[in-house]
């Protein structure tokens, strides 16, 4: 049989590329992970990621505000609150 597989422009990897991610460090309040956790099931802290992108991106396509808004505006909100 591997005699007749004949692959000389084949590569070893992946078939379909998969977008690059950017690891971030978030600090969650613990009632804000809890949630997340709990929506996230039996997959844990490794599906946490996955659940909080889909949650982020969800918003941020129903909110039609530009993400660096969004930041600049709960910031400013959260700076208030402590200032």
């Amino acid at each position: 049989m591997r005699d007749e597989m004949d692959y000389p422009s084949a590569h070893a990897g992946l078939a379909v590329p998969v977008p690059p991610s950017l690891a971030a460090t978030a600090i969650l309040d613990e009632d804000v992970r809890a949630w997340f956790l709990e929506r996230a099931g039996l997959a844990g802290e490794a599906g946490l990621g996955a659940l909080v992108n889909s949650v982020l991106r969800e918003h941020i396509r129903r909110s039609g505000e530009p993400l660096e808004r969004t930041l600049r505006r709960v910031l400013r909100e959260e700076l208030r609150k402590v200032g």
